[in-house]
This record gives C-alpha cells, structure tokens and sequence, in this order.
C-alpha cells in the first residue's frame, strides 16, 4: 500500500513553525476499492509512524492529524505518542456522548484537542469544552464574521488557529483578531513594497545566484564573487573540509575548493547559501519549501522517461518562491537572473514541461490529491513513485544547514 502524505505549516505568531498538519490521501475509493476508509487511514497512520517515522516526516514539530468519528470511538489516537501528536476532530463528527466520551478520554490522556474547520452550533459544545485549539477556515468564515463567533466560544485557554490564510493582508487581519496559529501559504507570497530598494548585501547574493546558474559559468568569476562575501567563503570551505569529502589534506583555498566541489556542486551550494541569505525577516519555511520542491522536482524528472533535464527542474523548483523571499514580481527578479528560458516561463506563466512538474509539487504540497493524478499522468510520470521521492525530498531538505 502506497503511502501519500504531504505536510502543510502551521506558524505561530512570530512566522515560526509550531506544527505541520499531515494531509494523506482522502480519495480512498480510488486506490482501496475492497478496504473500508477508517480501516486504510489507519494504515497510513501506522505506517507513517511505524514504517516512515513521524521524526521523518514532521522532525521536532507536532502532527496534526484528522481523525474519523469511528477512529474516535475506536481509541485509534492512543496508540501514538500523546507529545507528538494533534488530534484534529473533523467538522462532520457528530458529537454523541459516545463520541465525546472517547474524545475525554483521549483528552485525559494528555492529547491536544483541535476542532477542525469550525462553525460553531450549541449541539457542539461538549467538544468545545475539551478542545485545546479550534480551527477556523478563513475561506468558510469571513474575517467579518470571526468576532462574532469568538464571542460564543469559552474563555478558558482554547487558542485558535486561522486555516487557509493565503494573503499576508489575512496574517495581519487575524493576528489583531487574537489568532494564536495559523495555516496556508500566505509566507510563500511576496509583499509587494512600492519604492522597495534591494540591499547591497542583497544584490551581492543575487549577483552570486546569477554567476553560479549562468549556462557558461567561469570559476575564476565564482572565486571573485565567493570571497567578496566573508559569510559564504567560511561556509564553503567548513563543507568542503567536513568529514563527508573524507580528504587527507585540507583544502585552503577558495579555488581548490571550487575545482573539487565540481561545477554541479558549487552552482547548487552557492544557490542554497544565497537564497538563505534572502530570507531575513521571513520565515524559515519558506526556504525549507523551496528546497523540498528543488529536490522533489529533481527526483520525479530524473525517474522520467522523458527528455528533461533535472538540474533546470532543481534550480526552477529552488527560484519558485523567490518573488516571497524578496518581496518582489517574479518578472522583475527574473530579469536580473541569466536562467534558462525555460525556466523563466514556468515560474512567470507556469507554461512548458517545466511548469507542469512545478505544478506537481504544488500540488503535492497542499494534498490535492486529484490534480496531482491528473499532472502525473500528464506528464508519463509514475504517481506510485511519488511518496517515495516527496519523502526523500523532505528528509534531503531537512538534513541541510543553510
């Protein structure tokens, strides 16, 4: 049984990370004809935990996790570690006092509670009273509507958490509302700033990103560019002196260390090293998903059979939140950057075979699942390979130190 499951940030008040919700496949009538769905999001979650690892899949962070009503009655949340875990009551769960006798249980057991896309209805309340966190679906309930429905609900501690915000304008509205957590993609876009002039720093990093993508790149430029920058010489020469490269004599020099790393190697490091370097003010995640996309992209063209190149999947996957980072149009950075043409039209239009495995990942990312059959099958790509790399994708990005 294939296990698909992406992660989708959770951030707390200051933009760091506090959890990922993990979405699995919800269309199980498609891949499990003969296996009831209580019985196979069981699987996945016993082989997320036992056969993947959570640590894999989500590292220090809590999982929130949806659980059916019949997952409820039946204890299922139990059989994880109370400490790792968020179990997230889904909105069609019919508050029965079966069913809210489990969930007391399990809320004595020291689990968090999380109401998912909330409305509030006074049958509900038995289970407001044990949650700890109530979600609120932004694209469901109107900004207009919140201080209403937060008048309703206890004031005992809950916290909650704004789902689907995708506008930084969002962010802002439900921080001043007394929102405490929030999910969507409103990092991965960028605030555009009228005036907004790039730092000397910056358009160091920019012009070092550009000199390592350039098709005919020159080392002695790379060398130029490397030891302008303090930051970017000491951590390029600390990798390439790490015990991974396993050499007798270290290297001492910026242009040894270029030569040995090799042209792939050095354009790829120099570009995580810059890119990490855009992001002040931002957060983390943002570039932890552009590498996870990077990687991803990388893996799927290199397990296709058509003629793709994978190091243009690497770098479009690695420059696709760029426009976030930097808080610029996607045009007006491309501009600036000598990448391929190709490239350039699947970040600015989406358009092309490139554009169509960025949609991929995309797609993978938010767990939607339909569009990511109907792109794989687009594209001759084996969907049953998918988890494999995502995962891959993940634990690449996550042992990286940028």
């Amino acid at each position: 049984m294939e296990i698909y499951v992406a992660r989708q940030p959770i951030f707390n008040k200051s933009k760091k990370i506090y959890g990922y919700e993990l979405l699995f496949r919800t269309s199980m009538s498609n891949f499990f004809p003969e296996i009831d769905g209580n019985i196979a999001t069981s699987k996945l979650l016993s082989n997320s935990f036992f056969s993947i690892g959570i640590e894999t899949i989500t590292g220090p962070k809590k999982a929130f996790i949806n659980f059916t009503q019949d997952l409820l009655l039946q204890r299922v949340p139990l059989m994880f570690p109370h400490d790792r875990i968020v179990v997230e009551i889904l909105e069609d769960v019919k508050p029965r006092e079966d069913v809210v006798e489990a969930c007391r249980e399990i809320a004595k057991a020291g689990y968090a509670i999380a109401l998912d896309d909330f409305i509030y209805a006074q049958e509900r309340v038995p289970l407001i009273a044990l949650a700890d966190i109530i979600k609120i679906d932004l694209r469901v309930t109107p900004l207009a509507d919140i201080d209403e429905l937060v008048k309703k609900l206890p004031r005992n501690g809950v916290t909650l958490l704004a789902e689907k915000v995708e506008t930084y304008e969002e962010f802002k509205s439900a921080l001043e509302m007394g929102f405490s957590y929030f999910q969507g993609y409103f990092f991965s876009k960028p605030e555009i700033l009228k005036g907004k002039e790039l730092s000397t720093h910056q358009i160091q990093l920019l012009e070092i990103m550009a000199e390592a993508n350039r098709k005919d790149v020159h080392f002695d430029k790379l060398e130029k560019h490397i030891i302008q920058d303090l930051s970017v010489s000491y951590k390029l020469l600390r990798m390439i002196n790490s015990a991974y490269f396993r050499r007798i004599n270290e290297v001492s020099s910026i242009k040894q260390a270029i030569i040995m790393i090799g042209e792939t190697g050095i354009r790829r490091f120099l570009s995580l090293i810059a890119m990490a370097g855009l992001v002040s003010g931002k957060p983390d995640e943002l570039i932890k998903v552009s590498i996870i996309r990077a990687k991803f992209c990388e893996l799927i063209g290199d397990a296709s059979d058509s003629q793709v190149d994978a190091s243009e999947l690497f770098t479009m996957g690695l420059f696709s939140l760029i426009d976030a980072m930097m808080d610029d149009s996607m045009e007006s950075l491309l501009e600036k950057l000598p990448l391929s043409n190709n490239i350039k039209s699947a970040l600015i239009h989406g358009k092309g075979k490139l554009g169509n495995y960025l949609k991929l990942a995309e797609y993978y990312e938010k767990g939607e699942w339909k569009l990511v059959s109907k792109t794989a099958a687009r594209l001759s790509s084996d969907e049953k390979k998918l988890p494999h790399h995502y995962m891959e994708a993940v634990s690449w990005a996550d042992g990286l130190n940028c």
